[in-house]
């Protein structure tokens, strides 16, 4: 090593350096300095007694706290926890002293299932998920989106800028798919009927009931709006095959309550709908649902209408033949019926609120593609462009399809 390199050898170096660093209690702030020793002194005296002071104050503070804090705790035991023992600890070893009120743990735990369960457990209510291991539904098959097509849609969407859509569409042939927010949660209003349906064929396939089986008609059922029901003769005698046909038919709103009670009321309606696996779609209120609390989705409605038609491990092929018979003659067709062409066949669903207008169901085009769509749109209370929009929405879908 060179002789320079070897006199600046670091070890070396730092060794040397390290003795010349002043001792820690050596080292005086940089703001003594300019002052004499005996005035640093007199400063770091007047410091000491100054923290010996603080010292002497956190400790009278210290004491003062735990007198408070003793007192406070034995005031605690003396009043409170013997109060506790005579109504809650003695209670429970020795039985409530007032036997004749009962307490329900059930919704003491659950104070919610009341009005959000899905369903009913030994006579008790449960808020359950989807399933979603096995459920009996089958998830769509999808292939490709029709960009295309989106765009177009999106286009139309445009010139209605106070309409807000949510669109599922999807090709049996292809299997190809549009999808425009068809995951948003929209109010359901009529088409709500379809989950409804599908639950009265389950569980006639379960033996639980029989189309020929008759409620009676009564005005604990009657409900305004839709349906002709809500005019026909007290204690009239209906069977189940007609309260369903006036329910997907006429969307009576009358026979929809009747069916839904015959089935043990909405609870039982949302378990099914849960073991179909399908998340977004519950019933919350009887018929009619004018301020949209029963709720869906384009794509859980597409999901119904492709397990009814091409799941046969689902339903059977009576109970299939049954639903597309009644959505076969739904009597409104001013929606995306209006919008297809000569010979086309449709089967399904609408549904109308002054805040929401939709429609669902499955296309035959006479050269035989075959398509489901369901549009539903969020418009201005009672606002015609909802319709009219529904209607260019469809025409631009059969278009596209047939071409």
């Amino acid at each position: 090593m060179p002789k320079l390199a070897e006199h600046y050898d670091r070890r070396q170096y730092y060794a040397e350096v390290k003795n010349t660093y002043p001792r820690i209690s050596e080292v005086r702030p940089l703001s003594t300095y300019g002052r004499s020793e005996l005035e640093y002194k007199s400063v770091q005296a007047v410091k000491s007694r100054q923290l010996q002071a603080n010292k002497k104050k956190v400790k009278r503070n210290n004491i003062l706290h735990k007198i408070i804090s003793t007192a406070f705790f034995t005031m605690i035991a003396c009043c409170v926890l013997p109060l506790g023992f005579h109504r809650v600890t003695m209670s429970l070893l020795h039985g409530s002293p007032y036997p004749e009120i009962k307490m329900d743990y059930h919704n003491l735990r659950f104070p919610t299932t009341d009005y959000l369960s899905n369903d009913l457990i030994f006579n008790q209510r449960y808020l359950t998920g989807a399933e979603e291991k096995k459920p009996q539904m089958q998830k769509i098959s999808e292939t490709y989106r029709m960009g295309d097509l989106e765009n177009s849609l999106k286009n139309l969407m445009a010139q209605y800028p106070s309409v807000k859509p949510s669109i599922y569409v999807w090709q049996y042939e292809t299997e190809k798919f549009a999808d425009i927010d068809a995951s948003e949660i929209f109010s359901a209003a009529s088409i709500i009927k379809i989950p409804i349906l599908i639950d009265l064929f389950k569980s006639i396939e379960a033996k639980q009931l029989s189309l020929e089986d008759t409620m009676t008609l009564t005005d604990y059922y009657r409900a305004e709006g839709s349906g002709s029901l809500q005019f026909k003769a007290e204690n009239s005698i209906w069977s189940i095959d007609d309260l369903a046909r006036l329910m997907i038919t006429e969307s009576d709103n009358s026979s929809t309550n009747m069916i839904m009670s015959k089935l043990g009321s909405m609870t039982d309606v949302n378990s099914s709908i849960r073991s179909c696996g399908l998340k977004d779609t519950y019933v919350q209120t009887w018929l009619p649902d004018l301020s949209g609390n029963n709720h869906t989705t384009a794509r859980d409605l597409g999901t119904m209408l492709y397990n009814i038609d091409n799941n046969p491990n689902f339903l059977d092929i009576s109970s299939r033949e049954k639903i597309f018979d009644y959505m076969g003659h739904v009597h409104n067709n001013r929606l995306i019926q209006a919008g297809l062409g000569p010979g086309a066949l449709f089967m399904h669903k609408t549904g109308d609120i002054g805040k929401m207008l939709g429609d669902a169901g499955i296309v035959f085009a006479p050269n035989g593609t075959k398509y489901i769509v369901v549009i539903l749109a969020n418009r201005p209370h009672n606002s015609v462009l909802g319709k009219d929009f529904i209607v260019k929405a469809s025409e631009i879908i059969y278009n596209y399809m047939v071409r």
